[in-house]
C-alpha cells in the first residue's frame, strides 16, 4: 500500500516551509541588529531595487505579502522613522510614491553585508551554479502562477531623481 504523505508534491512544499523558516529565523536576528523588521527589509529593498528607488504604494502593496492599508502603515512607520518619504503621483494625485530616502539607503547599506552573507552561508552556497539557476527559474514560474503582480511598477520609467546605493542623489 502506498503511503499518501510519501507524494513528492507534499514533500516539496514541506521543505519549502521547511527552508523558509530556518531562513526566516536567521534573517529576523540580523534584522533586529539593524533595527529593521522583516517586513521593512523587505520594503526597503523593493524599492531600492526599483527605477528610481521609488513604487507607487498600490504596486508596493502588490509586491508584498501587505495589504495596501498595511503598506500605508509599515511606510508610516518608516518615514517617522526617516527611511522613507512618500512623494505624490505626478499623472495621479489619488497615487503616491514611497521612495528610499539616503537615510533608508545607508540603512539598507549597513544591513546587506550581513544580510548577503546568511544568503550565502545558508542558502545560495549549498547549492553549485547549474542547481541555483534551475532553482532561480522554478521559483520564478511558480511566483508568477501564484503571484503575478510580483513585479508590478518595477518597469516604469525613472524619476527624475534617484538615490544611489551609496546613497547620493543622481539626477
Amino acid at each position: 500500500m502506498t503511503n499518501v504523505f510519501d507524494d513528492p508534491r507534499i514533500t516539496a512544499v514541506g521543505l519549502l516551509y521547511e527552508v523558509h523558516a530556518g531562513l526566516s529565523a536567521r534573517f529576523a536576528a540580523q534584522l533586529e541588529e539593524h533595527d529593521l523588521s522583516t517586513v521593512e527589509f523587505e520594503v526597503i529593498t523593493r524599492l531600492a531595487r526599483s527605477p528610481g528607488n521609488q513604487l507607487r504604494m498600490t504596486d508596493l502593496a502588490a509586491q508584498t505579502s501587505l495589504s495596501t492599508s498595511g503598506v500605508t502603515r509599515v511606510v508610516d512607520r518608516m518615514e517617522r522613522d526617516g527611511l522613507l518619504t512618500r512623494r505624490a503621483c505626478p499623472t495621479d494625485r489619488r497615487s503616491s510614491y514611497a521612495v528610499v530616502t539616503t537615510a533608508g539607503m545607508q540603512r539598507l547599506n549597513e544591513t546587506l553585508p550581513g544580510h548577503l552573507r546568511i544568503i550565502e552561508q545558508w542558502f545560495t552556497g549549498q547549492l553549485g551554479p547549474e542547481a541555483l539557476a534551475a532553482l532561480l527559474d522554478g521559483l520564478r514560474r511558480v511566483r508568477d502562477a501564484v503571484h503575478p503582480c510580483a513585479t508590478a511598477g518595477s518597469t516604469d520609467a525613472a524619476p527624475e531623481e534617484e538615490i544611489t546605493a551609496d546613497g547620493a542623489t543622481r539626477a
